[in-house]
């Protein structure tokens, strides 16, 4: 039964560690760029938009398919470095253990 315990507790421990995670992710802002810095996108920790730049050089009203791309291109960045932020915080957590394939933490 000492085990049993032993288990729970450390359960408990994870759960905390975790419920934290998600509070410094929810307040990580990560940036994303696209056309070499001319547009930029920073989300926070659960993907939310927070600001978009736009450099006035690629405000182009006779190409504004030009721009859509650049500002999807930037957001899409972000987003691979938030999840990979989500990723590395949750290993350090975890202390190496791996999730489950396609098991996805909350904000991931």
């Amino acid at each position: 039964m000492k085990n049993i315990g032993n288990m729970m507790r450390q359960a408990q421990e994870m759960q905390t560690r975790l419920a934290n995670m998600q509070n410094d992710l929810a307040a990580a802002e990560l940036q994303g760029a696209s056309g070499g810095g001319l547009v930029t996108v920073i989300l926070n920790g659960r993907g939310e938009a927070k600001t978009i730049t736009l450099d006035p050089k690629v405000v182009d009203p006779n190409d504004i398919g030009m721009l859509e791309d650049l500002i999807v291109a930037a957001y899409n960045d972000a987003r691979k470095k938030i999840e990979q932020h989500v990723e590395s915080e949750t290993q350090k957590i975890m202390g190496g253990m791996a999730l489950p394939p396609g098991f996805k933490l909350p904000f991931s």
